[in-house]
Order: structure tokens, then C-alpha cells, then sequence
């Protein structure tokens, strides 16, 4: 998570639009410049609402420095030059290239593509036939060969969803449960390949095999139809899966009747989420989930996204659904439908230019390259003195050459400042050459050809990538220069103060009153579903006759809602049980998400309800049975066996925190070196101006 949180900042930290007259320098560190467009877009990327008064500017530079200082420090003991991180540097670059590297008109006409199965859904059932990573020929035969049996058993009459789940059917695990049904899907929710495969089968047809990266997949078209749009929804959760005991489905069943039966007869679903959902990622919040649906990166299993669309009206809630993680009540929050093109075209762009489907161009932008370039071939004069003298041995991969040097040195193609030799091209088939079935070989040697063009015409394209395009030579240094500070706070921190068993010992005991445990409790924790109930458990326990597990037992012969029990030692700090809150006031989207000032005025309003919500008053206890109280919609009764006072943590106890806390030592006095050996001038009268900006 480090790396990633150092390799975010470095991405961040790329040159912005501002004209390079109007780009005065904020910053100088040993004579190296650093304008204000850099410092500028990092600031405004890590501030929703950032202030350009001179306190923010003077506090947020300060941690700029730092930053940069690692990366002067990193390139100045030479960690730029170490291989690994030359090559890993090399694979983020390849892939940040990618949209550099495709036509751009070809581009658009995928953009369009995407819109428009974005607005259309279909769906699919597949059966998968896994190939490797990297297979060979006759691996990838065979598969291919098993894929054409399958789909000629369809075909003659066998039900797809039979062959799927049958012997040396699909390998797709899921195929257990789902028997192959993917559900409906729209654009950018599959591989390419699978996609199109889709959305170009009729109805009711089976495509031909169809390969991506997974192995060969063939793809049954059940439905297509206009699609429904993105649906935010909330849901209750009881879980209860295909694997969990039949005893325990039936209790979960009879929990969520119980919970519908609460919500019809008026109790808020909200409450009721918090309260008795299973899914504790979206209780707190009421239950609220992420957008799905098209145009959305999130999808559900088909049971939950037919019954989330069936619902009608917006604030309305499904009876119980039944999926493979267990019985959901789903409320429909507000369905989105696709915006217009002109709307979505930024992000389809970035997602295009990302995706596989981007390669399919590549063919039309080396053409064009080729043109640019001015690139001449004498491939047609040249190429039979390689395939007409060629004997039988380069079909086992043993070809030395050219029987001949006579024509090494002929130019066999040339653009800008490349040429290329017939001897180039001699070399480059040795190094390819495999053992392989008969072939004519002038398509051999031809194909072998045109795989060299493409090779080095697209090499010296990406070779120019940083001189054609500012933006592109920045986000990769940007991403060096994460690399660079990941790598030597490892070396310089981490590592180092890991491995200091003394340094860290010698830092407890000079701190080890910051290693304390805050007050604790050991006792019966009980949850009730109102007030009643908890009244019940406090009369229970005080007549003393049945233990914690009993008391639920009885209070839940009519329902498995009115409590529950656990017993532990529970932080005072860090219960979120003990921390008394106002409720999270709900504050209403604006009907027209496209409003600009709307959303920034709905933005500000949660935000401030959120913080209002964050604040809370911590309840303490004494020993023995305490008075219930309620907290977010849920009463509490808490039975105390003993209060575990605050003291100091023994160092065993204490070790992960105290490594954290040397780690944060070490790099303030690396930090404070690192400002003495390096000169820093701040040029504060650009700094102070950029709010103009």
C-alpha cells in the first residue's frame, strides 16, 4: 500500500496546462527549478476545495519539499541506474504509452462503439476452455479443438447449460452456480473480444470460439435489449450462502421475513440496515451500494439487478431475493439513465484508451507513422535473396543465414533516422526462428518482415514520445520519481528500522508512556431491537437464573431479531458502540446530477453533515449491569464482569506501534539531514501570488 500511496503522489505531481511564460518558479533545490504548474496541480488534486491563503501554501510546501528531497537524495546515490527499477519503470511506462500509440480517428469510431452497446445490453451465457498465459501451439490446438466439440454438441440438439456444467464442460468456477449465465452486460464490462463477440451473435446463436487472455470462451446470446440505465440502490443483508447449513438458511430466511414484516409495518430501512445487516460495508451508511448497471464499472449477480430494476418508484423497497450470497431487501435509491454522448465522451475516451480495444487500431496508426516517417522499402527486390536459397532446416529452427554475404549491407528499408539492412533482417529471423510445421517461405520471410517494420517503426515512435507530447514526459517522470522515493525510504526507513531491534527498544523505553491501553471492559455486550426488549434483558439478568446465551434464547423464540449477545473486552476507544452520535442527517441529491452549482452546494452540505455526524460523546460504565441506552437507532444493554484500568503496554504488546513510531523518528531526523545537505529557496512571491492563478 505504500508503493502505491508514493506512486499516486508521483502521478499527481505532473505539469499542468499553465503557459510556460505564466509558469513562474515557486521552488529551487540544488539549482533544480520547479514551477509553479507542478507544485499548483498536486496542491488542487489533494484539496477538494483548496485555499490559496498563505498559511495552506506555506503548509502544504512544506511537505512538497520533502517529497522532492527524496528524489533528489534517491537520483544523487544513483537508484535511478538499478536495473530493477529501470524495468519496472519500463512496464508502467508501456502502459501509460498505450494511448499514444493508436490512430486517433480509428479511436473515436470505438468511442462511438462503446456509447452505443453502453445504451444496449445483452445478455450472455459462455463456456470456458482455460488456456495458460502463454501456450504453446499445441496446447492452444487442443483447447481450441475441445472448445469446437463442445459447441458441435450444442449445436446438435444438447442444452448449453448441460454441457456447460458436464463433464469437460466449461472451467469457468462460477459455472456451478450460475450455469454459465453472465447476466446482461454492456460496453467496457468484459474483454474486448468477448464483448464483441456478443453484441455481433444473433439471438439464440453460439458464437464460434472466441479467445482472450482466459482461454477460448464459446458465448450463447439469451436477450439484448435498450439498456436501463445506472441504479443507485440500498440493501439489507442476511447472509447465508450455497455452502452454509440448512438449519442456518432457514434461520437467515426467517430473519429477513422478519425484517420485511418491520419495514411494511413502518420502521425506516435505514434503521433497520444498521441494525440488522450482515453486510457491514454498507450498513453504517444505511445500506447505500455503488452505482451498476451501464455505463457503471460495477456489476451484481443477475438475481439482485432484475429485482433492483423491477422496483417501480424511487424510495421503494423489493420483498426478500434470494441470491448466492443469501436474502437481500433491496430499495431503489434513483435510477440514472445514460446521458447523452457528448456527456460521457471524457470518460469513454480515457476507458478506451485503456482497454485491449485500443490495439485493434494499431495496424492503421503504423501506416500512418509510415507515411509521416517517409518510409522506403526495397522488400520486393530484396526478400528472394532470403526465401529462395532457403532450405528445409528453417522449419527446425536451425537456419544460419544467407549462404552469401553478398547483400548484407543492402538498405532494405529506411524512415527518419533509422535504416535497415538485409543482414538486419537475417538476424532477426535466426533469433525467432522455431521448430514449426512446413510452410511456403516466402510468407515466412514476408511475415517475418513486416513483423521487423512494425517493430522498429513503432520503437522509434515511442522513442519520441517525451519530445512530441510535454504531458506524456512528465506523467513518466512523475512515476520515476514515485519509484525512486518508495525504493529509498525502504532502504533509509523501513527496512532500517525493522531490523533495529536495539533502536526500537531504546525508543520504547524512552516512550513508553505513549503506549498505553485506554480504559477496557470485559463483558456481555447485548443488542436490542427497542426499548421493551432491552428492559427484558435488564430483568433478566438481574433475576440471575439463565446465562448470557439463554436470555437470547428465550427473548428469540418469536424472532431472531430481538437480540443478540457477545461477550469480549471491548476498547473504550474504538467501540463503536460506546461512541454516542446525532443521526447522519440525509441530504437530497439535486434532481439535475449535471448541475454544477447544485452539486457543489449538496457536496458542502454533506460534508458538513457527515462532520457533524463524525462528532460523538463517549459512554462510559461501571462494573456490573449498566442502564440501556440507545445509539444510532439501536439499544445497548452492557453487563461489565470487570473494567480493565488504563495502563502502560508491555513491549511485546506494544512492538507493531513502536516500529511505526521509530519509522516516524527516522525519517523526521532523515528529513531534517537531507534539508541541511541540500540548498532550498522558496521563491514566495510566486507561491503567495497563485490564487490569482
Amino acid at each position: 500500500m505504500k508503493k502505491l500511496h508514493l506512486l499516486l503522489i508521483g502521478l499527481l505531481l505532473s505539469v499542468g496546462s499553465i503557459a510556460q511564460e505564466k509558469d513562474p518558479v515557486v521552488l529551487t533545490i540544488d539549482g533544480d527549478d520547479i514551477h509553479a504548474s507542478e507544485f499548483l496541480y498536486i496542491y488542487s488534486k489533494n484539496n477538494d476545495e483548496p485555499s490559496f491563503a498563505k498559511d495552506s501554501l506555506s503548509d502544504y510546501m512544506e511537505l512538497f519539499i520533502n517529497y522532492k528531497l527524496k528524489v533528489k537524495e534517491a537520483q544523487a546515490k544513483q537508484y535511478d541506474t538499478i536495473p530493477r527499477l529501470v524495468n519496472e519503470l519500463a512496464q508502467y511506462r508501456k502502459q501509460l504509452s498505450l494511448p499514444y500509440m493508436t490512430d486517433k480517428t480509428k479511436n473515436e469510431k470505438l468511442i462511438e462503439e462503446a456509447y452505443a452497446r453502453t445504451t444496449n445490453e445483452v445478455r450472455a451465457s459462455h463456456i470456458l476452455i482455460r488456456l495458460k498465459a502463454d501456450p504453446s501451439p499445441a496446447d492452444t490446438a487442443e483447447a481450441y479443438s475441445r472448445t469446437m466439440a463442445l459447441r458441435a454438441r450444442i449445436v446438435g440438439g444438447e442444452s448449453f447449460e448441460v454441457v456447460a456444467k458436464g463433464k469437460g464442460g466449461s472451467e469457468d468456477p462460477s459455472v456451478k452456480s450460475n450455469n454459465g449465465d453472465l447476466g446482461y452486460f454492456s460496453a467496457l464490462q468484459m474483454v474486448y473480444p468477448f464483448e464483441d463477440a456478443a453484441f455481433t451473435t444473433p439471438v439464440g446463436e453460439v458464437s464460434m470460439p472466441v479467445r482472450t487472455r482466459f482461454g477460448y470462451h464459446l458465448i450463447k446470446v439469451v436477450d439484448n435489449r435498450p439498456a436501463q440505465g445506472m441504479i443507485e440502490t440500498a440493501h439489507i443483508l442476511i447472509l447465508a450462502d450455497d455452502k452454509a447449513a440448512d438449519d442456518d438458511k432457514m434461520k437467515a430466511e426467517k430473519k429477513i421475513n422478519e425484517i420485511y414484516a418491520l419495514l411494511q409495518a413502518g420502521e425506516k430501512f435505514e434503521d433497520l440496515a444498521a441494525k440488522y445487516s450482515d453486510d457491514k460495508s454498507s450498513s453504517a451508511k444505511g445500506g447505500l451500494l455503488p452505482l451498476f448497471g451501464s455505463g457503471a464499472k460495477q456489476r451484481m449477480v443477475p438475481e439482485f439487478e432484475k429485482a433492483a430494476f423491477a422496483i417501480v418508484n424511487d424510495g421503494d423497497y423489493s420483498a426478500p431475493v434470494k441470491t448466492t450470497f443469501g436474502y437481500h431487501i433491496i430499495k431503489r435509491m434513483q435510477v440514472i439513465p445514460i446521458p447523452e454522448y457528448d456527456v460521457m465522451y471524457r470518460e469513454l475516451k480515457l476507458r478506451v484508451e485503456r482497454d485491449m480495444r485500443a490495439e485493434t487500431t494499431k495496424e492503421a496508426f503504423i501506416e500512418d507513422l509510415k507515411k509521416q516517417y517517409g518510409f522506403q522499402t526495397n522488400a520486393q527486390k530484396l526478400l528472394p535473396y532470403l526465401y529462395n536459397p532457403m532450405g528445409d532446416e528453417i522449419f527446425m529452427g536451425a537456419w544460419e543465414g544467407m549462404e552469401t554475404p553478398a547483400h548484407d549491407d543492402d538498405v532494405l528499408f529506411e524512415f527518419k533516422e533509422n535504416m535497415a539492412t538485409l543482414k538486419d533482417l537475417e538476424t532477426y529471423i535466426i533469433k525467432r526462428q522455431i521448430k514449426m510445421r512446413r510452410a511456403d517461405k516466402q510468407m515466412l520471410v514476408q511475415d517475418h518482415y513486416n513483423a521487423m517494420v512494425k517493430e522498429w517503426v513503432v520503437n522509434y515512435e515511442d522513442s519520441q514520445l517525451e519530445t512530441k507530447y510535454p504531458e506524456f514526459k512528465s506523467l513518466i517522470q512523475e512515476y520515476a520519481d514515485g519509484i525512486l522515493v518508495f525504493e529509498i525510504m525502504q532502504d533509509e526507513i523501513w527496512k532500517k528500522a525493522s531490523k533495529d531491534t536495539t533502536g526500537i527498544q531504546n525508543y520504547y523505553d524512552a516512550h513508553s508512556a505513549d503506549f498505553t491501553y485506554n480504559i477496557r471492559y470485559k463483558g456481555d455486550l447485548y443488542t436490542a431491537k427497542d426499548k421493551a426488549t432491552a428492559a427484558s434483558i435488564v430483568k433478566l439478568i438481574n433475576l440471575g437464573e439463565l446465562d448470557a446465551k439463554q436470555i437470547i434464547e428465550q427473548l428469540n423464540q418469536d424472532s431472531e431479531l430481538n437480540a443478540k449477545v457477545r461477550n469480549q473486552v471491548y476498547n473504550s476507544e474504538t467501540t463503536e458502540a460506546f461512541k454516542v452520535r446525532k443521526p447522519l442527517k440525509t441530504i437530497d441529491k439535486p434532481e439535475d446530477l449535471t448541475d454544477v452549482k447544485a452539486m457543489a452546494k449538496y457536496k458542502s452540505k454533506n460534508k458538513k453533515a457527515k462532520a457533524k455526524h463524525a462528532k460523538y460523546k463517549l459512554k462510559t460504565f461501571k462494573n456490573g449491569l449498566n442502564k440501556p441506552y440507545k445509539n444510532a437507532g439501536v439499544y445497548y444493554v452492557f453487563d461489565v464482569e470487570e473494567t480493565m484500568q488504563p495502563r502502560k503496554r508491555e513491549f511485546s504488546e506494544a512492538r507493531g506501534l513502536v516500529t511505526a513510531a521509530y519509522q516516524n523518528q527516522l525519517e523526521k531526523e532523515w528529513l531534517a539531514s537531507l534539508r541541511k545537505k541540500y540548498t532550498i529557496k522558496i521563491h514566495e512571491d510566486a507561491l503567495y501570488g497563485l490564487g490569482g492563478k
